[in-house]
């Protein structure tokens, strides 16, 4: 449906235009995405807060989907008095009685179950199990954002489900439970990147949305940063309480923020509910007075975007050739991030470094990143960027992997440069593909590519216990793989400075207006 009309043509309908009857004579004909521009176009305070609000979901996301690196690590042992044991045994060819745990036996899941000697499938289901629940949660609310619940229901709902499911987990009796209760944690974690991003883009102008969306990965990095700090602090004490630790303060979060968010206003209009879409941007706008008056008052009933089947949506977003191409070039393009992100993280572990090291400097790393991502994405073309970055990390990750032992101070600087990119290249991604699509299909299309990254980490705990004999399998398949995989976005167009769409129809003809 056609989107423009024509200001000074509006009936006296309004009480604005009733008080103020010359207010719309100046104004320009404006489609209704070049009316939310003017208004959300600035950067006030009320943006701002509205950013921080949304953006600390990130923090809890970072801590729930790395947790398992310190619940699930095979605790330090040392040999008792009296025995034939020795450091360089195998732990499973020995007695009981010729060895101890160094710390408590409830410090992981390991030492609690007894899972010293299990095969690297048992140990690494919990982590595996999280992955195959972001994959099935993200194909089964994909739609839910777009067209039922929206923006904001569906955020908060897929936290509150991710951080329920790690509070029970402290409950688990063994290691099926807790692979199952990780897997519904998962399944209620896979929207709320996508979620996030998509409601901090559409709630502010072009000029600023690539820097508040980097709002969402400055909040990630320091959730993970702060994971090793308090896994650190709980290490004389039990797995099961850095889960009650991690998810009882995300619960309270999320309860309490949920009534001070806004929706998105650019979703409200596309299901035509235009008053509150309207009440919405006058809380958020960025400018006052008779301006922003006589933009809301161009905005009349039925300028709002027909609803349409969701199905029939997701349907057109495979059915047209141009959306098609985008969407499988993404996927591609995101199997590949995917892999590298989280393989480096859950793979520093075999570079012999003290676990809790590892992770602070891998995350630390972020933080460069993001405000790399902040200060810069206005400048950064995104194709060139992210070809670029993907092959450093690349190149990087395979020179990590082919390294021979006794030169942990290279391995480890080669490991954080590819991460560094890797890092910066997903920031860069996600922004893209919001960037990508119109509102009608951009949370399902956004969550398609963000279920592409959660498949490629799915292959990570395989390929990091393959690396404990050969490192050039986990990290040189990281990079040949980031390497290969950033060649695909050859094909994609350029989106920087460009209007974010309503409709598939809209995106066409702004696509063959530009060509």
């Amino acid at each position: 449906m056609e989107i423009s009309t024509a200001a000074h043509n509006l009936t006296g309908t309004n009480s604005a235009d009733q008080e103020n009857p010359g207010l719309n004579q100046d104004l320009p004909s404006l489609s209704l995405e070049e009316t939310i521009e003017k208004i959300l176009g600035g950067f006030g305070w009320s943006q701002f807060i509205q950013a921080i609000l949304v953006a600390i979901l990130g923090f809890f996301d970072a801590q729930q989907t790395f947790i398992n690196i310190f619940a699930d690590a095979d605790p330090k042992w040392h040999c008792n008095f009296n025995t034939t044991c020795n450091p360089s045994s195998n732990i499973c060819q020995l007695p009981k009685g010729a060895w101890s745990w160094d710390e408590s036996s409830h410090k992981t899941i390991i030492s609690e179950w007894g899972l010293e000697c299990a095969s690297s499938f048992i140990t690494g289901l919990p982590a595996s199990s999280f992955f195959v629940g972001n994959l099935i949660g993200g194909f089964s609310l994909a739609t839910l954002g777009d067209f039922y619940f929206g923006r904001k229901i569906l955020l908060f709902l897929s936290c509150l489900i991710m951080c329920f499911g790690s509070l029970i987990t402290a409950f688990s009796m063994n290691i099926w439970m807790y692979s199952s209760l990780r897997l519904l944690s998962g399944f209620g974690r896979a929207s709320i990147t996508t979620c996030t991003l998509i409601l901090l883009s559409e709630r502010v102008g072009k000029k600023w949305r690539g820097q508040i969306g980097t709002m969402t990965f400055i909040m990630f990095s320091l959730g993970l940063l702060c994971l090793p700090a308090v896994a650190y602090l709980n290490k004389g004490s039990s797995w099961k309480f850095l889960y009650l630790w991690t998810s009882i303060p995300a619960i309270l979060y999320c309860i309490i923020a949920y009534f001070f968010v806004y929706e998105s206003p650019r979703w409200l209009f596309t299901e035509g509910r235009d008053i509150e879409a309207k009440a919405i941007l006058r809380k958020l706008a960025s400018i006052e007075g008779n301006s922003l008056d006589s933009y809301l008052s161009s905005i009349h009933l039925g300028q709002e975007i027909s609803k349409l089947n969701p199905y029939k949506l997701m349907k057109d977003l495979f059915k047209r050739r141009w959306a098609l191409q985008r969407i499988l070039a993404t996927m591609v393009f995101g199997f590949g991030i995917g892999l590298v992100y989280f393989g480096l993280l859950f793979g520093v572990r075999n570079l012999g470094f003290n676990i809790y090291l590892g992770v602070i400097l891998n995350a630390s790393m972020l933080i460069p990143t993001n405000l790399v991502t902040l200060f810069f994405i206005a400048r950064w073309k995104r194709k060139g960027s992210l070809f670029a970055l993907c092959i450093i990390s690349g190149i990087c990750s395979i020179i990590c992997g082919v390294v021979g032992s006794g030169t942990e101070g290279i391995q480890i600087g080669f490991e954080l440069a590819s991460f560094f990119c890797a890092a910066l290249a997903y920031n860069v991604m996600m922004i893209f593909v919001v960037e990508l699509f119109p509102t009608s299909v951009r949370n399902s299309a956004t969550t398609l590519v963000r279920q592409a990254v959660v498949f490629g980490s799915v292959f990570d705990p395989i390929l990091t216990s393959a690396g404990t004999r050969n490192k050039f399998l986990s990290f040189g398949t990281f990079g040949l793989t980031i390497f290969l995989c950033s060649f695909i976005v050859i094909i994609l167009p350029e989106t920087r400075g460009k209007n974010l769409c309503n409709t598939m129809d809209e995106q066409e003809r702004m696509d063959h207006k530009i060509v």
